[in-house]
Formats: C-alpha cells, structure tokens, sequence
C-alpha cells in the first residue's frame, strides 16, 4: 500500500499539519494483530498463572475478580478522546472522530493516548464504544462511531489497533463495548448478526482486543451480563475469545434489581460469573457474595478460577506480572504534538451541511456578530466522558477552560480575525429553559449515579440579552450562531424526545434569519438535530460536534477558509423527531426524504468522479474483485475528498439492504489533481444469513455504486457473481483493500 502524505492547510500554530493515509502504516486492515505475544511466550503468562492460581486463597481469588487485588494492578481510565485524567489532552468526541473517515488518524490519536496511559500506570481502556447508532434520540449517540456496521467496524479496529500498539507489554489493554446491541431495538436476528456484531467480531478477532464488556440492556429477554448466547455460543465459541470480560459498572447486580432476572443480588453474581462476566466494576457489589455463593453450590470453584486466570492472563500480556506499572515523573499531559493532533482531528471532524457561497467568510465582511449559547462556552468543546464533564457531572465541579487550555469559538475567531473585522457578542439565548423537561427521564437500568446529577454552568454567563444580540445580529454583515448542546442536553441518560434545537434556540434562529442578514449555523453537540424548520433559511450550516480542546480554532479556521472542510456525516440527519430511526442501509422513504443523508458534506472547491473499470463477471470462489476510477480536484482549493463505495445486490434469497458501505477512502488532492482509486473487494463483504441461518455467498447481480455520499452517486457498474453457493463458516474478510495513486 502506498503512502500518501497531504496537506490540510495551515493550522493555528502556523504550521503545516501532515496527514498520512488510512493506509499509512503499510497494514491490511484485515490483518490480525499479535500484539507481540508469540507462542513461547504466552506458554511462559500461562504456566506462571497457573503456579499463581495454586498458591492463591479464596479472599485473594475474589479480590482479582472484584478488581481489589494489589499488586499488580490493572489500573483503569477512560479513553473514548483522550484519557479521562486532568490536563490530559481533550481530542474530539468520537461520533466527530467517525466524520473524519481517517482510521489513521485515529490509529495515531490512541497510539498517543497509549503512551500518555502507560506513563501515568494505566494498562486498561474502557473504551471504545462499538454499538452501531441509528437513533438520534438515544443520548449515547455522541459515543459512537455512528449507522453504518462496516464503518465502526473500520474505525473501532483503528483504536484497538493504536491503543494496545503492536506490543502489549508497552501498551494499553482496550474494553470494546456493549456487547452486543446496547442502544438499537435488535428485532431482526439477520441485521444482529450481520451488522450489530460486525464491529465487536472484527475487534475480537482481527483486532485481538483483550478485554470486553456487555452493555446494560437485555437481548431476547436475558440481560447482556446474563446471557449465555452472547457471552457463551458467541463470543467464546464461535469467535474463540479468551480475554477478560468486565461488567459495566452496577451492572452485574442489575441483573436482580433492574431486569429481575435473578432472585437477589447472591445470584446475580453467580450467573453472570458462570456466564462468564470475569471482573465487576466498579467495586465487587454482587462478587463479594461469591464465597457464600461458592458455599450454596451456585457456582463452583473451577468457575472462579477460570476467571482469575483470564484476569491474570491478561496481566501477564501486558508485562505487569514481571513489571507492575508505575506512574512517571515529570509527565507533560498536554505537549504541543498532541495539540497539533487535537487541532488536525477536529478540522477533519467538522461536516459542512449547507453553504450558499457566504463561505467561507470572504475579505469584504467588516462586522460579523457571533451569538448563541455555544459561542464562548467550554461546554461545547466536551463530549460525554472527558475528564471534564466526568468531574461536572459525578463530581458536581464547575468546569475549567484551563488544564488543558479549552479554546472557545469566541477565543478562536478573536485570535484569527484581522483589525479591520469587528467581532459583535451576545448570547442571546440559553441552551434550553430546563434540562429536566429536555430530557427522558432516567430510569432504572443503567448508570446508578445519573438520579443523583446536579446541573453546574461553567461560569456565571449572565442573564441573555436577545434584543441586544439582534441588534448586534443587524449591524452585521454576517451572523454566526454557535446553538446546540452540552452534556446536560446530550450523553449517558440523556435521551431525548424533542431532537430539535432545544429550549429557545430554534425560534431564536427563525429571528435571526428574519435580519435578512447571511446565518451561519454552527451546531455543537453529540446528535444530529431535526433541524427542518431553520434549513432554508440559513446561508450555511456547520455540524461541530463536540470538538475538544482545539475546537474553537478549527471551526474558525474552517469558516475563514483557512482550512477546506472535509468531515462526511456517519449518521443520518433526519428531517423529524417521528422519522427516526433512519439509516442508509435500512432503506430512505423517497417520500419522506431525510434533511441530509449519510455520507454528505460539502467543500470549497469541487471533485469529479470518471473512467470506472469493473469485471462484468466474477465468481463467489474468487479472492477478489476489482474496483478502480478516477477522481478529480477541479475547484480552486487543496482539498481531501472522501470517496465511497457502495454496493446494492439482486436476484438472491434473502431481501438485502438497498445501500451498504463496502469501502472507503479519504484522497487529498491538490487543486487540478487527479488520482485513480483501487478498491479490491472480497466476495466475503457479500455474505450473509440463509433462510436456514447459514452464512454464505450467493451468485447473484452485485452494482458497485460510487459516490460522495450515500444518495450522491457518481459512478455506477455492476458485476455478474457467478459460479455454486459458497458456505463459510465465519468470514475472514470484512474490509476492501485500496490504493491510490500519486496525483498526476
């Protein structure tokens, strides 16, 4: 594979970022990782593990299982954007990351994050979130890598893959998570296997993660800690895991209090011990049962010790049996390299929805006003389980912009904008009247900690003047509104009905577009809003996400025109709160259309797609097929185009999905290049579930679609898969290899 080295643009550091292609590391990613565990050694981890299980009493068995034990460790953090740890850098939240099609650049983010973690004595991950989001209501969304399977199959690799590196013992274990269908209603068995445990199967198998953990919810009536067919037929038979299982945290004991599944919480340990859930977190609630339980005969000492030796295991892959980890001295938490890498995600991250030429902001605008509840607030940079929000929301402390340095949209535009443009501020609205009539209530399944959240501002904002910034807004020439959310609004239990711009904010947008002047749109937060009623009427609309620390200095770049946005949209903008669910490959309504379809985002300057090559015919037993085109920079800006592939299948026995991604590729091009994109895709990619729920590949009409979005195809051919029913036992492919190559 080659290695296409770009440039962005000049950043906020005046410098020129570098980007490498999703390829960079010369890796396929259908590649497995070893992790550097060859099989002398891991002989060497299993027969010290034994030695120590035989030597070990009951207490110091369950204190492994209750994660108690001392030395060595197996210290924890959050890492979904950067590790949750003060003044640890703040990257872009990880629906934002998803935007940016650059498996790459997250690969390099968790390899820094590994680094960062090692040095602070921290070996295991919870992280990252895997669960496929279709549903913008579910407060969650922001955590994921968004709708479609074959992406957060792809960008859930990429971290495990940079996080635990390609040696453990200087690495950091990941838990990928919830397994399996946390958050989706799970109805159709087919779609469960063939799309909702895509991802988790690719990291357990190609990626090696070594640690794991089910979600809150129940499948087909069993809770996930619970639930044989997951934990057992799945992920230990068929996919042959032998890593650590973790319990999210008051789960195991949900299994009583919450689902009723199990008469008390003396049982609920015991089945999901026996099921095979190895350490509960966050503190041994129901595994502190487990002698009296070993007592009654509910489980048996054999079930213990097979979980302290996958505990143990676990502890020996990553050197810490031989080396306990330690916590460095002296440690810079937020370098300037790793600003650079928080600045270059959140530029790829932002996803330019609409503009009508008024970007970017051209030399003759001399007064712009910025309004809105996300203009100067800290609390539109921070996604759900950054160390800040975290300490806000369980710890009820006031958020900083300090430690590390937070940059606002305010602070970014103040430090871009010459003296000859005055920047005009007012709020004007809050986020919303009441956070508790924005969101569901929180019920009993879940986070225990979430009854008990107290709203904190960051800062005493002051009471908002919407006259005074419609004042504001009419001495301008153009008007910025920062709207959206924070983490009251949106994350962990904060599900909400109403995906509209919340409280005030969407009808203080309709006065604003009624100034006459050019609104530019800037949407903060871990959802796409319903935004319908304010789409025409705005000159350009910018889904920021939360961007992290940098934030505010890539959206300004990006509406200056220092930066060409590049970010596509991983989930479904849909055009009313009653039309979700809505996914690409579940089939858009033609009649009933969403606001902006999966895939889409727009740029400065403009691709044109050509000279398609595909076979005519292949055959199911061929290794692969052949996609190539061409795709061109004829705009008058550097710019990086995320091309698509698509494929629709005809004529087999099962009904399809109208749309599924096949592959992807992110090509930077500089103004009047042109360069050939390569796609090898396996006839894997087109397996699935028989009426008798065997997985195989079927002759069949295959239409490669290639496009700048899932509704915007450019190119189109189809190929005749020819040649008997193939029969897998499970896939061994599940990603398209690509190439491209250098401009010309």
């Amino acid at each position: 594979m080659d290695r296409i080295i770009g440039l962005l643009g000049t950043g906020s550091m005046g410098i020129m970022v570098c980007l490498a292609s999703a390829m960079a590391d010369g890796q396929s990613p259908n590649a497995r990782q070893d992790l550097g565990i060859t099989a002398e050694r891991e002989a060497q981890i299993q027969q010290r593990v034994e030695e120590m299980v035989s030597t070990m009493t009951l207490e110091q068995k369950i204190a492994q299982l209750m994660g108690t034990a001392g030395e060595p460790k197996l210290e924890r953090g959050e890492a979904i954007s950067g590790i949750n740890v003060d003044g640890a850098t703040t990257l872009p939240q990880q629906i934002g990351i998803s935007c940016t099609w650059n498996p790459e650049l997250l690969r390099i983010n968790t390899t820094y994050t590994s680094k960062l973690m090692r040095d602070l004595g921290i070996t295991l991950a919870l992280s990252p979130m895997l669960d496929v989001s279709r549903n913008a209501h579910w407060g969650r969304m922001e955590e994921s890598f968004g709708e479609s399977a074959y992406l957060t199959s792809r960008m859930g690799l990429a971290f495990v893959r940079g996080m635990q590196t390609d040696d453990l013992t200087r690495g950091v274990a990941t838990s990928t998570k919830h397994f399996a269908g946390y958050g989706g209603q799970n109805k159709d068995l087919r779609e469960f296997m063939e799309e909702i445990l895509m991802p988790h199967e690719v990291v357990v198998r190609l990626g090696n993660t070594q640690s794991l953990m089910p979600g809150y919810h129940a499948y087909n009536g069993v809770p996930a800690h619970a639930n044989e067919f997951l934990l057992k037929e799945i992920l230990r038979g068929k996919w042959k895991y032998d890593g650590v299982v973790v319990s999210d945290y008051f789960a195991v004991k949900q299994i009583h209090g919450s689902h009723k599944y199990a008469e008390d919480k003396l049982h609920a340990g015991a089945v999901a011990l026996k099921t095979g859930v190895d350490l509960e977190l966050p503190n041994g609630d129901a595994y502190e049962l487990l002698p009296q339980a070993l007592e009654e005969g509910l489980i048996s000492m054999e079930d213990i010790d097979r979980s302290v030796k996958r505990i143990l295991t676990l502890k020996g892959r990553l050197g810490l049996l031989d080396h306990p980890a330690e916590r460095k001295k002296d440690i810079v938490m937020d370098p300037p390299e790793y600003r650079e890498r928080a600045y270059v995600s959140a530029c790829q991250s932002l996803v330019l929805l609409k503009n009508d030429g008024v970007l970017p902001i051209g030399k003759g605008v001399k007064k712009i006003a910025l309004v809105g509840p996300n203009a100067d607030a800290v609390e539109s940079l921070l996604g759900d389980y950054t160390q800040q929000t975290l300490s806000l929301y369980w710890g009820k402390k006031p958020l900083s912009g300090e430690n590390p340095k937070l940059v606002t949209l305010r602070e970014g535009l103040e430090s871009k904008l010459g003296n000859s443009v005055t920047l005009l501020y007012e709020r004007g609205c809050e986020w919303t009247g009441s956070y508790k009539s924005a969101v569901e209530k929180v019920g009993d399944i879940g986070d225990e900690r979430e009854k008990k959240v107290v709203e904190i501002a960051s800062k005493d904002f002051g009471i908002p003047n919407p006259e005074l910034a419609l004042e504001k807004a009419k001495e301008s020439d153009v008007i910025i509104a920062a709207m959206g959310e924070n983490r009251y609004l949106c994350g962990e239990g904060r599900d909400r009905k109403d995906i509209r711009l919340a409280g005030e904010q969407e009808e203080f947008v309709k006065k604003l577009i009624a100034t006459g002047k050019p609104v530019v749109l800037i949407v903060f937060g871990g959802r796409p809003h319903v935004l319908t009623a304010v789409n025409d009427g705005c000159a350009a609309i910018v889904q920021a996400w939360y961007p992290g620390e940098e934030g505010g200095n890539a959206v300004a770049d990006v509406l200056l025109g220092n930066v060409n946005p590049t970010g596509k949209m991983t989930v479904t903008v849909p055009r009313s709160n009653e039309q979700c669910p809505v996914w690409h490959s579940g089939g858009y309504d033609s009649q009933d259309m969403p606001l902006y379809p999966f895939g889409h985002g727009l740029s400065y300057t403009t691709y044109k797609y050509g000279n398609l090559k595909v076979a005519r015919r292949a055959r199911t037993t061929d290794p692969w097929i052949e996609v190539s085109f061409d795709v061109a920079n004829t705009g008058k800006m550097d710019g990086a185009e995320v091309v698509q592939l698509y494929v629709s299948a005809k004529g087999l026995s099962m009904p399809r999905p109208p749309i599924a991604l096949q592959g992807f590729a992110r090509v930077e091009l500089k103004k009047g290049d042109v360069r050939r994109v390569t796609f090898r895709v396996s006839p894997q990619q087109f397996a699935f579930y028989d009426k008798e729920m065997g997985l195989v590949i079927e002759p069949g009409e295959y239409v490669f679609k290639v496009g700048a979005s899932s509704t915007d195809i450019r190119l189109e051919g189809a190929v005749e898969l020819a040649g008997p029913v193939r029969q897998l036992g499970q896939k061994e492919i599940f990603f398209s290899e690509t190439e491209v190559a250098p401009g010309r």
